[in-house]
């Protein structure tokens, strides 16, 4: 005998830190847009290395011209937003090298800009990387993440669809 109403299948999925550093909560950031959770929750990290990954797979949907964000779309659905650094856009760009176009297919671990953090840091900047899942209605939950030292090759956080 088979049930008709069995337990919801899980829908969580994993997301990778976007670069090697410090992993902090979105709630740390520097700046109320993000730590309030204005645009959504998320998480961040510090940089060491500068070379920033997708966290998820999924298809490059926006390229910002001033390259200091990059939007990824999940298979179902979810708009992620990659912030690289705090008030950045006013750069124009130049301390970024982006790797990827829209229309890209990604995967985690898919290396996605060079940012220059020497640059960013000697222009007054903060360059924290800030992930954002801009369209929180398709989530059920998001985890907390653990602060500390993370390579982006690391599970760091987990969000389940609704």
């Amino acid at each position: 005998m088979f049930k008709l109403f069995g337990k919801k299948k899980s829908k969580a999925h994993q997301v990778y830190a976007p670069t090697d550093g410090k992993l902090m909560p979105i709630t740390e950031v520097k700046d109320d847009v993000f730590s309030t959770k204005m645009l959504g929750d998320g998480l961040a990290v510090k940089s060491t290395s500068g070379k920033i990954y997708a966290p998820v797979d999924g298809t490059i949907t926006t390229v910002f011209p001033t390259k200091h964000a990059i939007g990824i779309t999940t298979e179902e659905g979810l708009e992620i937003l990659i912030h690289l650094g705090l008030d950045t856009v006013e750069l124009k760009g130049e301390p970024f090298e982006t790797l990827v176009q829209v229309g890209q297919t990604v995967k985690h671990g898919t290396q996605l800009v060079n940012m220059d953090s020497a640059k960013i840091q000697a222009a007054g900047y903060d360059d924290t990387v800030i992930v954002v899942y801009t369209n929180m209605d398709l989530l059920e939950s998001v985890s907390e993440v653990k602060p500390g030292d993370v390579s982006h090759d690391q599970e760091v956080q987990e969000i389940t669809y609704k």
